[in-house]
């Protein structure tokens, strides 16, 4: 289930504001909608760069809204049947964020990318008086991999190529601003690598598309121009690097990060990282985040992080019968209407014990 406007403010807030309130925002919560005036007229605490943006550019606050809500919906695709859930429960999630642990980094990342997404996809639909199309005066002629009968075709830029600059570099300046008030502090440090390591996600993979232009179907000109990758696939790429998250600890310049282990290398500037140890996740626990698995759904044949063995943490599951209602019979009547019965639908679940 999505989460409410509530909960995606509460994200959204808990991500820009410091430490030692993010339990204030999670406890009080907030009936707002996600807008920029709202947005900007509450969060008095906003400051630097993110006020900047308040006063002077309100329009790419609501991207940034935007952003932040598709990364909670890819948070809670990517981790859908994991233990944790990415739940939109808000006193548990503002728990997760308090720790500097793998979910942590996933969570800064996606939404990090989410803004730098929203933003430059805002600017090639021409919704942003402030950016546009990719300028490509510049910009190198392209080398797309040939297909088959294009040897000796013409390239040149053209097209509305997306401008993932300007969208990393505004998701930079909105959602670093909070980080860089901590200054050496390692929390710090790894909220920045992490916010980073999302918007290069995005950055850089970017693909090239082409047209072909000419007589009766030739290929004698083909245009080219620059897009983002779908998002799906930014949200693949950072569970990858989920899953071989670096453990660091603060070097004693209070300026560095250091991979924990022997003959480990430095993680990248794509890498997450983390400096604690997430918790199991099993059981219910309101200090940690956790909201336990009992009651999840499991699939009792399967061998990987949604099976009951590794869902249910070895409790065991029970099976049940539900009957579920879903359209059948669906007919198209001209013009211009489905038309659908209700068929009942009974359905096997495991669930976690």
């Amino acid at each position: 289930m999505l989460p409410s406007s509530r909960t995606q403010l509460g994200l959204f807030f808990i991500l820009l504001c410091p430490a030692n309130i993010i339990g204030l925002w999670w406890a009080v919560g907030s009936p707002l909608v996600m807008d920029p005036n709202s947005i900007c007229r509450k969060t008095k605490r906003l400051a630097g760069k993110q006020a900047e943006l308040c006063q002077l550019e309100p329009e790419i606050v609501q991207e940034v809204a935007k952003g932040t809500k598709l990364g909670v919906r890819e948070c809670q695709y990517q981790f859908r049947f994991r233990r944790w859930n990415c739940t939109s429960h808000s006193k548990y999630f503002g728990k997760i964020l308090q720790q500097d642990i793998r979910e942590t980094a996933f969570v800064y990342a996606i939404t990090a990318a989410g803004v730098s997404h929203a933003i430059t996809q805002a600017c090639s639909m021409g919704e942003l008086l402030q950016c546009g199309c990719e300028l490509t005066r510049s910009r190198a002629p392209p080398s797309p991999t040939a297909g088959p009968g294009t040897e000796g075709t013409a390239w040149e830029w053209g097209g509305c190529g997306d401008d993932v600059q300007f969208g990393y570099e505004k998701s930079q300046q909105f959602m670093d601003a909070k980080s860089k008030k901590g200054k050496n502090d390692i929390r710090a440090l790894i909220d920045l690598h992490n916010n980073e390591a999302g918007r290069l996600a995005v950055r850089s993979y970017m693909r090239t598309e082409c047209k072909c232009h000419g007589l009766s179907g030739s290929c004698t000109l083909r245009t080219c121009w620059r897009k983002m990758p779908h998002f799906r696939e930014v949200g693949d790429r950072l569970l990858e690097r989920f899953n071989g998250a670096f453990k660091v600890m603060g070097g004693n310049d209070g300026k560095t990060l250091i991979p924990v282990g022997d003959n480990i290398k430095p993680p990248d500037k794509q890498d997450l990282i983390y400096s604690a140890d997430s918790p199991d996740f099993c059981s219910a626990n309101r200090k940690t985040g956790s909201l336990g698995t009992r009651g999840r759904i499991c699939n009792s044949t399967a061998m990987d992080t949604s099976g009951c063995d590794l869902l249910c943490c070895g409790r065991g599951h029970r099976d049940e019968t539900v009957v579920l209602e879903e359209n059948c019979l669906c007919r198209f009547h001209w013009c211009c209407v489905v038309q659908c019965r209700k068929c009942s639908v009974r359905q096997e679940l495991s669930l976690c014990v």
